[in-house]
């Protein structure tokens, strides 16, 4: 019987009943940069900590349980997860690419990738005909669902139908919802994407990126570009992800609880003109998500009247913290525009549906009275005025 994914947060079903380690509960951190061997031509299992660690190598096979890879690959960030994976592609390639993604990725692909001669077409991926945009020399389709941060919604196992039918990878960054509440493996994607540092590590207190796959040929390749390039994730930081891991469900769940309890309450804002969040209802990808996900997750994205009173709402917030990047205990509001995507061209941000008056929230697990109560006294100060 497969177990459920809150006790595979915490046990590796392979370590059940055995006490290595003395015993250790909490997984031991082996801060060391190289190991001794016991004599010429053998090894403890470990050489170098560049090529892999016992820290590093027990968060990967927890995530890789986690995600239902045969693979989970712990690097030193987000984006130093999808520039390794990039490197499995040559000059001459073609990616297409969700329009609305994240602005470090744009910017790597407008900037690093294309100096490497790869090129890219994007596309609304939940909406438009990705077929269309298939060239001779196309080798992935690469999305984010739900998107960052209009939060638009692709059927993962339509677009993986796609990429089978033309010998395609499908590569979907699934950082938003977690493997908790979405597992884009099971679905026909080829390579999952993290960022570590949001749900996972949960805390905001370390950076962590993670590549998982279910093939072994991809696997092959990106361990050998790991220990080639050298950006894997050290024995401290993978240790406090895998103690962020041990609360993932619940912190999913009661992030989402507030999440929605706040979307509500934003739509009957007079200040605020759209509510964007998978939960509700009227959301084109609400459907979509409740087939291939288990939630809805606790991003959501809204836009207010004017310029002026978004901006007034990050300088008058206090328990939620205007700051950039998601996921953690911790509620925070990001102004796209300036933060999370302030490299993407105007005319980008703006077809994109990110205007000057557009704000990011991530929902932490305060109690959510507090922070209603809060957004409550904020918004009628700004009305008062």
């Amino acid at each position: 019987m497969e177990r459920g994914i809150n006790t595979r947060c915490l046990h590796l079903e392979e370590t059940e009943g055995k006490t290595e380690n003395y015993g250790a509960i909490s997984y031991p951190i082996y801060q060391t940069a190289t190991y001794a061997h016991p004599g010429v031509g053998q090894s403890t299992g470990f050489d170098y900590s560049r090529l892999q660690n016992p820290t590093k190598e027990h968060l990967e096979k927890v995530v890789a349980s986690l995600e239902g890879g045969i693979d989970a690959l712990a690097l030193s960030s987000g984006m130093a997860a999808i520039t390794l994976l990039m490197e499995i592609f040559k000059p001459g390639d073609h990616l297409i690419a969700e329009a609305d993604l994240y602005g470090g990725c744009i910017r790597l692909f407008d900037h690093v990738s294309k100096k490497n001669g790869i090129t890219f077409t994007t596309a609304n991926c939940s909406k438009d005909d990705i077929e269309q945009f298939i060239q001779p020399n196309t080798k992935a389709i690469y999305i984010e669902t739900p998107t960052n941060p209009m939060m638009n919604v692709s059927d993962i196992r339509k677009i993986a139908e796609i990429a089978k039918k033309h010998n395609l990878l499908l590569i979907v960054d699934n950082t938003f919802l977690s493997p908790y509440f979405q597992n884009p493996l099971e679905l026909g994607a080829d390579v999952v994407v993290h960022s570590g540092t949001k749900f996972l590590g949960g805390h905001n207190d370390t950076l962590a990126g993670f590549l998982v796959t279910n093939r072994a040929d991809i696997s092959e390749k990106l361990r050998f570009l790991i220990k080639t390039t050298g950006a894997g994730l050290q024995p401290f930081d993978s240790w406090l992800i895998l103690r962020g891991i041990k609360t993932l469900g619940i912190r999913m769940e009661q992030a989402q609880k507030n999440a929605m309890a706040i979307a509500e309450w934003l739509k009957k804002q007079p200040i605020v003109t759209k509510v964007i969040y998978p939960g509700l209802e009227e959301h084109p990808g609400h459907e979509i998500m409740k087939k291939q996900a288990r939630g809805f997750g606790s991003m959501l994205t809204f836009s207010t009247d004017t310029k002026e009173h978004a901006l007034a709402i990050l300088s008058e917030v206090k328990i939620i913290k205007f700051a950039e990047s998601l996921g953690g205990v911790e509620t925070l509001i990001t102004y796209p525009t300036t933060q999370t995507h302030a490299d993407v061209p105007e005319e980008i941000r703006i077809k994109n549906g990110i205007t000057d008056c557009t704000l990011r929230l991530s929902t932490g697990i305060e109690d959510c009275k507090d922070l209603i109560a809060e957004l409550t006294e904020v918004f009628e100060k700004i009305q008062s005025k």
